[in-house]
């Protein structure tokens, strides 16, 4: 016990000489565990040195010195070690690890460091658990830890908390951090998800709860439906609305639609129904009112209204056909989005119309290249948008039904290839990929004094044209174009790229068109004559260093000046 007790009160000293107190007391060989270790770029591996000690003329034991050697990496670029043995990979290649006492030979640990994704060991991911699956805090601003723990094709498990991919469904009730940490936001029960994905393209993902007793339950302040207004045909046709809550203290919008505490009416049932999921039936020629009104916990209420047209016309021809453009995107980071287009053909003029924000967006790999659905968003490409949470590829499905009951469907695919970086290749879709994904809303209005037949046009952000078309001289798609109108369009987060959009004012009969406002510029020469267009930039800087409009998540605003 005396041996024991010096060994460790009197440290290196102890360890390597025989002093007084301390007499044939010494470690004479030092190990390292685990000897090998495969690593992908950013993850770690605890090493731990064991020294053999010597007690004169007693049998030998055994330390864990761990904290009391010093430790090196023969290639910190490729990994690195702190003084407690934690090793963290840096890029691809090989490094040593040694671990060494004064006057002892030095023992090593070789680190093969990989660009893929997986886990510490190097298999497969099998399973995934989160610890604890239940927790609860009793007020917002309190916090709890949730661990990622997943289980290997070898049946070893590994704390994977800082690698997966944390969210909560409920940002009202608790955020969660990307290392787990969750935070009450307002009373509620969010569900807490982590998702990893292996270097082979598999995605596994496991679920907990978070419950937060105390506090105020969010409220709705506002209460918006969209659109503002339908027109159907009294033969049966249906239409649906989507209510948007808006919640007082965050200012977060929410899809209340089929919530139970919304309530939809019809003022005239007797011409159009509605359900209690905001769809809305045309039974006889006339015009109803629609509202929804939303009932808070605190016994406050919120309301919002729409307009129905039931026409006695018949309901529109069948679709006949659905394409999906483009065929196939492929993207290079992780968190990388492209957007796809659902355009049908019809067997009744108009014959070709853009359907992306009414079809029914579907992915046959949810996890991990998920895509949304927009019923009735902005005009232009707001529906299928894919983004990429791991690499392969997938199909995504379009899915219409048409006015007959039968179902179109068209497919495209979306890839990111898993590369792995060189020292002379960037790699694309691997673990720590992910790229900065940038929205700009681009918004044209008139700010003339002609209010009958001007007319903008501009591209998706695939480039599909007149997909944004905005005024009162737009009569492509069987409708008018509205006074002011919208698109959303992606920007890319390199310096001096950024995302081009073209608006053209074509010419027309009766138009004179005075020119664009300031912040868009013009092609020249501007006249009457047409088409006159303007090319803006959406977010980034140009290769002058001159700022074309906003950067990031922006509301770019584009005046045409008609006289």
């Amino acid at each position: 016990m005396f041996s024991r007790y010096c060994f460790r009160a009197l440290g290196v000293m102890c360890l390597v000489l025989p002093i007084a107190g301390c007499t044939n007391t010494q470690v004479n060989s030092i190990s390292v565990a685990p000897t090998a270790q495969t690593l992908a770029v950013t993850q770690t591996v605890q090493l731990t040195a064991t020294g053999t000690v010597a007690h004169g003329s007693h049998p030998s034991s055994t330390e864990n010195i761990t904290d009391q050697v010093t430790w090196t990496s023969s290639t910190p670029a490729v990994a690195t070690v702190n003084s407690a043995g934690l090793v963290t990979a840096v890029s691809p290649g090989t490094a040593s690890v040694s671990a060494s006492l004064p006057g002892l030979t030095t023992a090593n640990a070789t680190i093969t460091v990989t660009g893929a994704g997986g886990t510490t060991t190097g298999a497969t991911l099998a399973s995934l658990a989160i610890i604890p699956g239940t927790q609860s805090v009793a007020s917002p601003s309190q916090t709890s830890q949730f661990l990622a723990i997943g289980t290997t094709s070898t049946g070893a498990t590994e704390d994977l908390t800082s690698q997966v991919m944390w969210s909560s469904s409920n940002a009202q009730v608790a955020t969660i951090s990307t290392g787990g940490l969750a935070t009450g936001v307002g009373a509620g029960t969010t569900t807490i998800t982590a998702i990893f994905s292996n270097s082979n393209s598999t995605v596994v993902t496991a679920t907990a709860t978070f419950t937060v007793i105390g506090g105020t339950s969010e409220q709705v302040t506002a209460l918006s439906i969209t659109p503002e207004a339908q027109s159907i045909s009294a033969s049966g046709q249906t239409a649906q609305f989507i209510a948007l809550g808006t919640s007082g203290s965050t200012g977060l919008q929410e899809d209340v639609t089929s919530s139970s505490s919304l309530q939809w009416t019809s003022s005239i049932p007797s011409i159009a129904s509605i359900s209690n999921s905001g769809m809305v039936t045309g039974l006889s020629a006339g015009v109803s009112s629609i509202t929804a009104l939303w009932t808070n916990t605190n016994g406050s209420v919120v309301s919002a209204t729409a307009t129905v047209t039931v026409t006695a016309t018949a309901a529109p021809e069948p679709l006949l056909s659905l394409t999906i453009i483009p065929s196939g995107i492929t993207v290079g980071n992780l968190q990388d989005t492209g957007n796809f287009l659902a355009i049908g053909t019809f067997s009744d003029v108009p014959y070709v119309r853009d359907l992306t924000n009414t079809v029914n967006w579907l992915s046959s790999v949810p996890n991990v290249f998920p895509v949304s659905t927009n019923s009735g968003g902005n005009e232009g490409a707001t529906g299928g948008i894919v983004t990429a949470y791991g690499n392969g590829s997938g199909v995504i499905i379009a899915e219409a039904t048409s006015t007959d009951g039968t179902i179109e469907t068209a497919t495209a695919t979306f890839s990111c290839p898993l590369v792995i970086p060189t020292a002379t290749t960037a790699g694309s879709c691997f673990g720590g990929s992910q790229a900065n994904s940038l929205l700009a809303t681009l918004t044209v209005y008139n700010e003339g004094l002609n209010a009958t037949n001007w007319l903008v046009t501009a591209p998706s952000a695939t480039g599909t044209p007149d997909v944004l078309h905005c005024g009162p001289g737009w009569a492509g798609d069987g409708k008018t174009g509205g006074s002011v109108c919208t698109a959303t369009y992606p920007i890319p987060p390199a310096v001096g790229v950024g995302t081009k959009v073209v608006l053209t004012a074509p010419a027309q009969a009766g138009v004179a068109f005075g020119g664009w406002s300031s912040n868009c510029t013009p092609v020249l020469p501007i006249n009457a004559a047409g088409p006159n267009s303007c090319t803006i930039t959406l977010g980034n800087v140009a290769p002058t260093g001159t700022p074309d409009v906003s950067t990031g998540n922006s509301n770019v605003t584009v005046g045409a000046i008609f006289n």
